[in-house]
């Protein structure tokens, strides 16, 4: 609610509005869908259910969750250097999401498994970004709501990603590939 109470000036625009209802109706099932993807349990025993979740991941970021966080980009709250996080975020997710996608189409599951963990890195990023703005508040740091907007939404996805290159440089990637 205190988010749409910043965004008097487009909530009345109907492509706005749309893409923000559709967005964050898409991104609960984009975060419930990956999370079930990186279960060893699931890609192992049940391949099938695997690859259907992961077309429902898919099909959601590419058609409906990553152009519409594009359009709500353009309206982003923080000025100019908001809106150019958020644009580079949702084109970052649109795009590693379709590389995971075009890697296990050519049936290079270890570059799928790479570019998947970058892509769910970005879906958490929506997650990060209230953990960010949170811990912003609750350590009183003493900045306007434009200024931590802009540091939420820069770190959201900036942490993220360098947490997932961290960790498949120390190979959690390769646990995926063991036996066991």
């Amino acid at each position: 609610i205190e988010f749409l109470l910043t965004k008097q000036d487009v909530v009345g625009l109907l492509h706005w509005r749309t893409a923000f209802y559709l967005h964050i109706t898409s991104s609960f099932f984009v975060l419930l869908s990956g999370a079930t993807q990186f279960s060893k349990t699931i890609m192992k025993k049940y391949p099938a259910v695997h690859r259907m979740i992961g077309k429902v991941y898919v099909f959601l970021i590419l058609v409906v969750s990553a152009p519409t966080g594009l359009i709500m980009a353009y309206h982003a709250n923080g000025g100019t250097p908001g809106q150019i996080a958020f644009i580079l975020q949702a084109i970052l997710w649109w795009t590693f999401t379709y590389l995971a996608f075009d890697r296990i189409r050519k049936q290079n599951v270890r570059s799928h498994a790479v570019w998947m963990f970058r892509s769910y890195a970005m879906t958490l990023s929506a997650v990060t970004l209230r953990l960010v703005s949170y811990m912003i508040g609750w350590l009183n740091v003493p900045i306007d709501y434009e200024e931590m907007y802009v540091i939420s939404a820069w770190s959201s996805w900036g942490i993220n990603l360098i947490l997932v290159e961290m960790l498949m440089f120390f190979g959690l990637v390769d646990v995926f590939f063991k036996n066991k």
